[in-house]
């Protein structure tokens, strides 16, 4: 039998954070990215119409600008140790994100299977943001199901690690999963939690 684990990035493998917010903070805008982010959570705005106005604050981002953001943030003590044993386990990993893909695509370089984020134009922009490319919940269970068959496990043995309301769709979707640094959207339907800053915590919860 193999696995195949899927992580979220926001919120899971990065603690107290989100890659808008680092690529907020590359260009001095992180009030504007936490009202933004006030709306999305508290104010019902669409993850499309959230990217759409994000590309705006961020017209003139640079890729130097992106490569600051991801070395920056907070990241979880020992993703790269998890995902190594899981490579050497012969299971896989796979993080499926909201965010915008030109950040989550930097994670493969640490060793995940598959790194899949909402469509952004490249950076530097010449190009807005089309919705329709833009991730939600229930787009994260559809990208999962892909990933199932791509790698050819089955949903029995799957594993979800995640923070946040996003997560809750895929965490019912899967028999196992992790709520990592969670909020109260997955109060009640994780099969384990975690407090604490090291993924190799929350893996060893599930490890065996």
């Amino acid at each position: 039998m193999t696995r195949l684990h899927f992580f979220d990035l926001d919120g899971t493998l990065m603690r107290g954070s989100a890659a808008a917010v680092e690529i907020s903070r590359q260009l001095g805008l992180l009030d504007e990215i936490t009202e933004l982010e006030r709306d999305f959570v508290e104010r019902g705005l669409s993850p499309g119409d959230f990217a759409v106005r994000a590309r705006e604050l961020w017209a003139g981002l640079t890729e130097e600008q992106v490569a600051a953001a991801f070395a920056g943030a907070p990241w979880l003590a020992g993703i790269q140790e998890v995902w190594a044993e899981i490579r050497e386990r012969g299971e896989y990993c796979a993080v499926i994100s909201l965010s915008p893909d030109f950040f989550v695509a930097r994670l493969l370089e640490w060793g995940a299977h598959c790194a899949h984020g909402s469509l952004w134009p490249a950076v530097p922009f010449t190009a807005p943001v089309d919705p329709a490319g833009i991730l939600t919940a229930d787009a994260k269970v559809r990208v999962a199901g892909e990933l199932r068959a791509r790698f050819g496990v089955a949903a029995a043995d799957c594993v979800a690690y995640g923070d946040s309301m996003s997560d809750a769709k895929i965490f019912r979707a899967v028999p196992v999963t992790v709520a990592v640094n969670a909020d109260h959207h997955l109060t009640g339907i994780a099969t384990h939690s975690y407090t604490g800053g090291d993924l190799r915590e929350a893996y060893g919860l599930v490890r065996d």
